[in-house]
């Protein structure tokens, strides 16, 4: 190429005084950048106008979403070829040549990582309007976590080939190591494939309200690779193993419908009508605002206790969330209602009974 650039210009007598700078290195080296760059810019500038432009007029979202994802890293990777091209032309064969290479390749790996991800949000969107599930919901965000570590460590073994790090002796006792490797990662492998089989099975979806087996009630925040968040009324984050939820009972409350029974336990003093009891709770009950007709509210006397008669009120909501607060709202008005039909309520009594001596 600097030949024939070179027998262009003795071609050309206004431009002879060129010559002497065309077998100089660092001024093509430099030259070269420059171009780069620009290509760089309009390569950016082309992104920017006119192809984002053609992809507003096509059906699909994917080109979109992929000039938006690699419209930057595009721009960078010419630019560092620009540099790369340099040092060659230089014939530098040190540590700036290494870095540049390792550049090269952290900037396609993100090309293609941003890629694969624009593939598998258009396939997700495709997918879920397909479906009226919302798998795809949780089974995108695992797909690109997925991806994303495949990318990075395909990146690290090039970068580590590049530096010329050989893996060799440390994958010779691959053997062992890989049954070591196995025992240490059992737990985290567990969790990822419990995630993946929570997803399957249904077992909950984000925003539903569950209560784990160990007791915490709280709304799915949250469902990743590893674990899974909770959101308690305390406004606190749990985060749960997905190995463990898998092998755990789940009470999920926005299952099959968000409708849910409100249960409110009193009790009465011994010698009180039952019949009185459901009838003056029964109207409350048919008072309460927000509150579902079908199933019917009931009153049930269920156990005469050591101190009291046991009572349960049950009635039914919309939603779990207005759940807590209406049973509240229940357990206030019975209390008023039972003191106005002057039913008494009972607490706690023992009654002694001393034989005297004769």
């Amino acid at each position: 190429m600097l030949k024939l650039i070179s027998l262009w210009i003795e071609q050309i007598p206004s431009l002879n005084y060129l010559q002497p700078y065309i077998g100089n290195p660092y001024l093509i080296s430099a030259l070269i950048v420059l171009v780069f760059m620009l290509l760089a810019k309009v390569a950016l500038f082309a992104f920017s106008m006119y192809l984002k432009k053609i992809a507003k007029k096509t059906k699909t979202k994917f080109d979109d979403i992929i000039f938006g994802l690699t419209r930057r890293p595009l721009f960078h990777f010419v630019f560092v070829f620009g540099i790369w091209l340099a040092l060659v032309n230089l014939a530098i064969e040190n540590y700036l040549l290494s870095i540049t290479n390792s550049l090269l390749v952290i900037i396609f790996i993100l090309i293609l990582s941003r890629t694969v991800d624009a593939i598998i949000q258009t396939w997700g969107d495709s997918f879920a309007k397909k479906t009226k599930t919302k798998v795809d919901e949780v089974l995108l965000p695992l797909f690109h976590k997925a991806t994303r570590v495949i990318f990075f460590i395909v990146a690290l073994m090039w970068v580590l080939s590049i530096w010329q790090i050989n893996l060799t002796p440390y994958l010779a006792g691959v053997g062992v190591g890989g049954l070591i490797i196995g025992l240490a990662f059992q737990d985290a492998l567990k969790n990822i494939f419990g995630g993946i089989t929570l997803v399957l099975d249904k077992t909950f979806y984000k925003g539903d309200k569950v209560k784990l087996e160990s007791g915490e009630v709280g709304t799915i925040y949250d469902v990743g690779l590893r674990s899974t968040k909770l959101v308690t009324y305390d406004n606190e984050v749990i985060y749960i193993p997905n190995g463990y939820l898998a092998n755990s009972r789940i009470q999920n409350f926005t299952r099959p419908d968000p409708r849910i029974r409100v249960v409110v336990d009193f009790g009465v003093e011994y010698g009180t009508n039952p019949e009185k009891v459901k009838k003056v709770v029964l109207e409350t009950l048919k008072k309460l605002k927000d509150t579902l007709e079908e199933p019917k509210a009931v009153v049930e006397f269920v156990e005469m206790a050591d101190f009291a008669l046991k009572f349960k009120a049950k009635f039914w909501v919309e939603k779990w969330s207005e759940a807590y607060n209406k049973k509240l709202e229940a357990t206030e008005k019975i209390y008023q209602s039972l003191n106005k039909a002057k039913i008494g309520i009972p607490f706690p009594t023992q009654t002694l009974y001393v034989k005297k001596k004769k």
